[in-house]
């Protein structure tokens, strides 16, 4: 393991104590391992178009936004081999959000993301990224396979895939 000296200003210092004390760290260092782990990966992902990865698309919308229901419906079977799953949750009124599960290289799933998200009465929209190549690692050194193991899922309204 390296040492690494790094300066912060007092109130990034103060942002990553209140981070930590939220999340239960124990030392400032494992924090931002893990915050640098999670920031390269995004970044990775956002940079290396050809490499397979699967991202949630998180985004609010006013569904009485001029026929904006329309063109994201057109939009998302228009891309059926990027869109796997949709989790519609009304938030009040005039506001839905929705969670859509994207799998493909990364490229495409970011030029998708960024489609999606810059439709006239999307108002805020978040992607992250996971690589979906290979065994991952879930950060403090455990690994995760779903094999031989049984679980199930709970899904509200979808939009799946058409096989």
């Amino acid at each position: 393991m390296q040492r690494v000296t790094i300066t912060i200003d007092d109130k990034l210092a103060e942002e990553l104590d209140r981070f930590m004390a939220s999340r239960g760290y124990a030392n400032r260092s494992e924090a931002i391992r893990d915050l640098s782990r999670s920031g390269l990966q995004q970044a990775a992902t956002e940079i290396a178009g050809s490499r397979p990865c699967v991202a949630a698309l998180v985004y609010i919308y006013d569904h009485e936004s001029r026929e904006l229901p329309k063109r994201l419906t057109r939009d998302f079977h228009e891309r059926h081999d990027l869109a796997h799953t949709t989790l519609h949750v009304h938030l009040d009124h005039e506001s839905c959000l929705e969670v859509t599960v994207l799998k493909g290289r990364g490229a495409e799933v970011q030029t998708f993301a960024d489609h999606i998200i810059a439709e006239r009465g999307v108002r805020h929209g978040h992607v992250v990224y996971l690589p979906a190549d290979g065994a991952h690692s879930h950060g403090r050194g455990e690994s995760h396979s779903h094999r031989d193991q049984s679980h199930s899922h709970s899904h509200g309204q979808q939009r799946r895939k058409a096989d």
